[in-house]
């Protein structure tokens, strides 16, 4: 029996690579040269289709990002929660900036609210765990959120921070620390001088984050559960 031929166009033409295909050729690219350097015309060429192939799969560059990131994320292992409410946000929190250290220009391109609507449920433990892990220390819902974006907005910066600084480093233009400050104009920053270079590269997020999650949760927790612990 004959097959009937195709319409004209794109339409049930199969498409000639898998998604698969593109992803890893997406991320190869960007770890090679960064997200900002890949076009749709470059990644097609490397994957060896023409660029409307990809339509196939992708609508644009940012639909292409989302299917990266979620693919990213999804081979993440999720550690075990720890049975304290806190501790659990405190591992999310961790797992989060581990994930974007390995990947930062995720964390540039995510650098704006709302992008927790566009990943698929499988990528959103992190912010699961952290909202949880504040509904089950007494945070109301809308306190919730607020301990997330706060935690969030800290590790991005983390994140970004790092990078960037270590970029300059690579491509041999670090911002210089002066020596030669004016005692009297700015005493303790004189005090310190070049010894910030040294103090900066520490990682100090861990002790930072600690800190910062046991002010959020007993500024966001109700004043019933404040008070549970203190004597009558």
């Amino acid at each position: 029996m004959s097959r009937t031929p195709a319409p004209h166009g794109r339409t049930g033409r199969p498409p000639l690579t898998s998604r698969a295909q593109i992803l890893e050729t997406a991320r190869r690219l960007i770890d090679e040269d960064g997200w900002e350097k890949l076009t749709i015309r470059r990644l097609a060429t490397e994957v060896g289709v023409g660029a409307t192939t990809l339509y196939h799969h992708i609508r644009n560059k940012d639909d292409l990002l989302l299917h990266l990131l979620n693919h990213h994320i999804g081979q993440i292992e999720r550690p075990r929660p720890p049975g304290s409410p806190r501790d659990r946000i405190v591992t999310a929190a961790t797992a989060m900036r581990d994930a974007l250290t390995a990947w930062p220009w995720a964390a540039e391109v995510l650098s704006a609210d709302g992008f927790v609507g566009l990943l698929d449920e499988s990528a959103m433990w992190m912010v699961e765990d952290v909202v949880a892990g504040a509904g089950d220390h007494g945070c109301t819902p809308d306190q919730s959120v607020d301990v997330f974006r706060s935690i969030w907005y800290f590790t991005v910066g983390e994140v970004l921070v790092r990078a960037h600084s270590a970029r300059r480093q690579a491509e041999g233009r670090p911002f210089a620390y002066r020596d030669d400050l004016d005692r009297s104009q700015v005493p303790h920053l004189a005090a310190i001088g070049t010894r910030w270079a040294a103090l900066a590269a520490r990682d100090i997020y861990p002790e930072a984050l600690a800190t910062f999650v046991d002010a959020l949760l007993a500024r966001a927790a109700p004043q019933e559960t404040l008070l549970e612990g203190r004597p009558r």
